[in-house]
């Protein structure tokens, strides 16, 4: 090939992966996300494989029907901070919502992550969307969607200038004289917004990289504007290659509108992977993991995130042609388009689309050899649809150890996803 760009790979880890069942798969043990024994193993396994950071999901809430699945889920800070400790290369992106959070908290969290990584830090930037979060923090719900997003924008605004309170060069230790750093480099940021303010400065010198890497995911109207305004990254739902690049021309036309250079703003669809040495295998490898979903937990699921009742839809029809027609405000409105995306397009019946629901939540579902899902990878990052991917192994350790062992040497033959260089996580993303 001749594209000089390189492919970029996130280690999504959220539970013990991306399947719905994969706690219940004969190889899990199911208490493993509270050990950090897990984590510490993955974070090594996704560092030696060459992946340029690692990417922690958070729901701020013990979900609906948690009895059936692993809900539980540990402040991705605490973590991180733990794996910046035995890692040395990869980046540590962490979740943390807008909603329910002050930003000079934000600020300081994420800087002293990025100064005890040595400048490996990002913060994958939500803002909720989940009634449970919202009653969580004394709220009778979810303030609608677009205001969620003027908080966002807040938020961030004053963050980043949390951030920039200290200039790169402001410590100076002069333990003769006793002046730690020159207080005209250190300054106020009086940031009023509608959202809140913060006064500043902050108390932690400017992070290495000069700010963490700022990721985000949403297709909505609102989140694309946010997404070309602020993001690094963007991650996002795309299950074909048309609907991907249609993302991704969209996402990069706004970029420039705003000033931005758009080849700065990279694009990163979810890849969920079931690699094995035959097709037959993997196939099988994923009709094992089906078998273990819980249809009417993923049915209740499916109705939480549509916005309508399907209890007493019929499993082996279509999905109900109403389906989808009224999104709830407060709901993510680009996932509800996705799921019905793959119903309508694929002609999928109810129990069918339930399953793919377990599988990866609507993103791309990549089930074969090595070669035929390195095949697809480079075929959407070589046409207009992806820069990188976020790696959403259906189940922990296995199927990550799987992608690395059968997809991994592939992308690296073909030069794809050669080793990255740069002493912190922006400069390995060839970002600014």
């Amino acid at each position: 090939m001749t594209d000089t760009r390189r492919l970029h790979l996130n280690a999504v880890i959220f539970g013990l992966g991306s399947h719905e069942a994969g706690w219940r798969m004969p190889e899990s043990d199911p208490l493993a996300s509270t050990s950090l024994d897990y984590w510490i193993d993955i974070a090594l396994r996704s560092e030696a494989a060459g992946f340029d950071a690692l990417f922690l999901g958070d729901v701020l809430a013990l979900q609906q029907g948690a009895d059936r699945h692993l809900s539980d889920a540990m402040d991705p800070f605490v973590i991180l901070s733990a794996l910046a400790a035995v890692t040395s290369r990869i980046g540590l992106i962490g979740t943390a919502s807008t909603s329910f959070d002050h930003p000079f908290h934000l600020a300081r969290r994420f800087a002293s992550l990025d100064h005890i990584s040595k400048g490996r830090a990002g913060w994958n930037i939500v803002t909720s969307s989940n009634a449970l979060e919202a009653q969580n923090f004394g709220l009778d719900a979810m303030p609608e969607h677009d205001a969620r997003y003027r908080r966002a924008a807040d938020v961030v605004d004053a963050a980043i200038a949390l951030w920039q309170s200290w200039e790169p060069d402001a410590r100076h230790p002069d333990k003769a004289s006793g002046c730690y750093f020159d207080p005209a480099k250190v300054h106020a940021v009086n940031h009023r917004g509608a959202y809140g303010g913060a006064a500043g400065p902050l108390n932690v010198p400017r992070p290495p990289q000069g700010r963490p890497i700022l990721a985000q995911a949403g297709a909505s109207e609102a989140g694309r504007a946010f997404a070309a305004r602020y993001a690094d990254i963007v991650f996002t739902v795309q299950s074909t290659l048309s609907e991907a690049q249609s993302f991704y021309r969209d996402i990069k036309s706004r970029a420039a509108d705003v000033g931005r250079d758009p080849a700065k703003v990279l694009i990163f669809p979810g890849i969920v992977p079931i690699a094995a040495p035959s097709q037959a295998e993997a196939e099988a490898r994923l009709a094992q993991m089906n078998s273990f979903a819980v249809i009417e937990h993923v049915l209740a699921k499916l109705s939480e995130f549509l916005g309508a009742n399907l209890s007493g839809a019929e499993l082996d029809a279509p999905l109900p042609a109403e389906v989808g027609a009224g999104v709830p405000s407060q709901s993510s409105q680009s996932r509800v388009a996705v799921l019905v995306g793959i119903a309508r397009r694929d002609n999928l019946t109810l129990r069918q689309l339930l399953l793919r629901l377990a599988s990866g939540r609507g993103h791309l579902l990549a089930v074969g050899t090595g070669s035929t899902i390195a095949d697809t990878m480079q075929h959407w990052f070589e046409h207009g649809a992806a820069d990188g991917f976020n790696v959403m192994a259906p189940v922990m350790p296995a199927d990550l150890q799987s992608f690395i062992d059968h997809v991994l040497p592939i992308l690296q033959q073909r030069s794809l996803a050669a080793p990255s260089v740069g002493t912190n996580l922006r400069q390995r993303l060839g970002l600014d």
